[in-house]
């Protein structure tokens, strides 16, 4: 399947936005989840109100322009943005904008609580029809070895998200629902983290451009450990050893990025870390009200604040490329793998 757009295509068929990424989603996924972030800590560590407030009103936003931006190249230049989705690895990144609309209803509903609900219940049918097709391209189509990416966890993964909007929903009669979510995400998570760590060790590095997705294989462990906690309404043992499993991928993660933001140029591509980060840190704040011992607050301090300043960082360098007309440049071709 040759789905990759080339330069003479590119220069045919851009148009207007024709350089947005459905990737930039992942942005607002991590603002929504750094914004449930800072209200925990407010209500456990007595952090300023108005940070997460105030993140949270910044993915709103993100969002619908996102959305306008990206509904701008779908008109002008529908072959790329069908080149996009039928790509073995960019195609799984439509699942972002679907995890933003299962994100946001927790930051809504406190606004439009009629509102927050369409939202969850657009993104939640969305998510499991998407997970539903990609399941079944992978079982229709043969894909390459190499085509295996920590991007591929977002499609079927991305199933845990489902529960975490529900409390504040106020919805009766949809246990079963968040069991289904919860039970398609983790048992997807085992293969496909086995597949992706098989292909790390026995194939060829990664194109520099896909290095900053390795993150990526936190968030199954993350997402899961709060989502686990609110289906199920309590913190066990199977939830402190999705919590433990990501505190020991977030460390050998880091230690290969470190490297790699010192002699890689920033990317869109860099707004992979994001997300992973801001729902461990949501995560640690969880476990932390629970634990209660200064261990637990350090670490979940030590998150909040490294995920804040990570993407601080990422949302300066992205605005500061769009204002210098760098969007082409900083995007990349992502269908070139």
């Amino acid at each position: 399947m040759s789905t990759a757009v080339t330069p003479q295509e590119i220069g045919t068929k851009m148009g207007a936005m024709g350089y947005l990424p459905v990737a930039l989603f992942g942005a607002i996924m991590a603002l929504s989840s750094l914004a449930v972030a800072w209200r925990m800590a407010h209500t456990y560590f007595g952090a300023p109100q108005w940070i997460g407030e105030f993140t949270g009103y910044m993915a709103m936003l993100g969002f619908v322009g996102l959305v306008v931006g990206y509904a701008v190249k779908m008109w002008s230049s529908f072959e790329l943005v069908k080149a996009e989705f039928n790509h073995p690895i960019a195609g799984s990144l439509f699942g972002t904008p679907l995890i933003s609309l299962l994100l946001l209803p927790i930051l809504l509903a406190e606004i439009s609580l009629p509102l927050a609900r369409i939202v969850w219940v657009l993104g939640t049918v969305g998510m499991t029809l998407f997970a539903w097709m990609i399941v079944h391209r992978w079982m229709s189509v043969q894909l390459q070895v190499e085509h295996t990416a920590p991007a591929w966890i977002i499609p079927v993964v991305g199933m845990i998200n489902v529960p975490l909007a529900v409390p504040m929903l106020h919805f009766q009669s949809i246990h079963g629902v968040m069991i289904f979510s919860l039970a398609v995400g983790l048992f997807f998570a085992i293969p496909l983290f086995t597949m992706i760590f098989s292909r790390l060790m026995f194939q060829a590095p990664m194109p520099t451009t896909l290095q900053p997705s390795l993150m990526i294989v936190v968030a199954p462990f993350a997402v899961g450990f709060s989502s686990y906690v609110t289906t199920i309404g309590q913190i066990d043992a199977f939830a402190e050893a999705l919590l433990m499993l990501m505190l020991f991928l977030l460390a050998v993660v880091i230690g290969r990025l470190w490297s790699l933001a010192g002699c890689c140029p920033f990317r869109v591509a860099w707004w992979s870390v994001s997300f992973p980060l801001a729902s461990s840190a949501s995560a640690a704040m969880r476990y932390a009200a629970y634990e209660q011992n200064e261990y637990a607050n350090g670490i979940a301090l030590f998150l909040l604040t490294l995920a804040s300043s990570v993407i601080l960082g990422l949302l300066a360098r992205t605005l500061l490329g769009i204002l210098r007309g760098e969007l082409r440049a900083l995007t990349g071709d992502l269908t070139a793998h």
